[in-house]
């Protein structure tokens, strides 16, 4: 009977651990969906996209959104440690543009996103 009992539960955590797709719960909090290289490219994108907002002379709050999506964009990238350790270099050079966004700096801004710019681009060499 206790040997019976263990194959029931072997055989029930067997089965429930096989019945769901790891892939589909992998996308279900929006993270993880692209791949490392599809993932820099739209982070390094959203920066052009922000880059280009600053020299079009965009209003400051559409600018500090901009970036602030940015930054959030920076957690799609996972490749290795030391991919992150470089996307993070990146997102530290987008925070302190936001901060001079808010100052109302522009130049100072685009300089960071330019640093910014080409340290994500750097990551595509680094996969």
């Amino acid at each position: 009977m206790k040997l019976l009992k263990s194959a029931v539960v072997a055989a029930t955590l067997a089965l429930s651990l096989g019945s769901f797709s790891t892939t589909a719960v992998a996308c279900e909090d929006g993270r993880t969906c692209f791949g490392p290289e599809q993932a820099i490219d739209i982070y390094v994108g959203k920066i052009a996209e922000s880059m280009k907002a600053i020299n079009d002379g965009l209003d400051a709050d559409v600018i500090e959104g901009l970036l602030k999506k940015t930054v959030s964009l920076k957690k799609e990238i996972n490749a290795s440690d030391i991919i992150a350790r470089f996307a993070s270099k990146s997102a530290k050079h987008v925070k302190k543009a936001r901060k001079h966004v808010k100052k109302g700096d522009m130049a100072a801004a685009t300089a960071e996103l330019e640093i910014a710019e080409d340290i994500a681009n750097s990551l595509k060499a680094r996969l």
